[in-house]
């Protein structure tokens, strides 16, 4: 046991990756194909993705949501640990890097799991709302653009059944939610998402610090 965090280099990390990703050779290439993309910041990282996919397991989801597609890195792990079944409902506004997600769900044999709904995401969450589907959902993963995450949480939460699980990434911001100086409009939109979370007495709530810092939070 520790009571502080071990430091991640580069080395160390590039261990970590060597001694627990198991990446599907489809994600793989959309992975390495995305690593020249110029928005290649809004993909997933392969160790988040494989812990999605282990939550998504573990707490027996079939029934998915998720804000913010691009590529479909993070969906395609997600549905890849879905019983026959299982559905991933899908939110992005871009056709362009949804086709691409496209190919990636088919590679990877899940196409049939993913049920993409284009156009504005809180449009979308309040229609499922609308159609009655509340408390319907057992997963949802949440990393779209910041300034609307209070917003998508609501949303999430009311589809979400009691113990369901929301993940919401980037709430670390590269380190900036600290930095004192910076008062941009995204950064302050994550720090009043973590003070809001911190203080819902609805969920229970922890944060993992891989990546640029993912919060699990589980409706009570």
């Amino acid at each position: 046991m520790s009571r502080v965090h071990t430091p991640v280099t580069e080395e160390l990390a590039a261990y970590i990756r060597q001694v627990t990703l198991r990446e599907p050779e489809a994600l793989r290439r959309l992975r390495e194909e995305t690593e020249e993309h110029p928005q290649a910041s809004m993909q997933t990282s392969p160790e988040q993705g494989q812990f999605l996919h282990l939550m998504a397991l573990i707490s027996g989801a079939r029934k998915t949501l998720e804000v913010g597609v691009f590529m479909g890195y993070s969906s395609t792990w997600v549905a890849l640990a879905l019983p026959p079944g299982g559905t991933v409902v899908a939110c992005d506004r871009s056709a362009e890097y949804t086709a691409r997600a496209r190919e990636t769900w088919r590679e990877a044999g899940v196409e049939d799991r993913i049920d993409l709904r284009l156009g504005p995401a809180l449009g979308t969450l309040d229609a499922l709302i609308a159609d009655g589907q509340s408390g319907a959902f057992d997963f949802a993963f949440i990393d779209a653009d910041k300034s609307n995450y209070e917003n998508y949480y609501e949303r999430a939460l009311v589809l979400l059944r009691k113990g369901g699980v929301i993940l919401v990434d980037n709430v670390l911001w590269h380190g900036d939610v600290v930095n004192a100086d910076d008062h941009r409009q995204d950064t302050e939109a994550i720090r009043r998402f973590n003070r809001k979370l911190h203080a819902d007495q609805r969920i229970m709530l922890t944060m993992a610090t891989m990546g640029d810092g993912l919060t699990l939070a589980c409706k009570l």
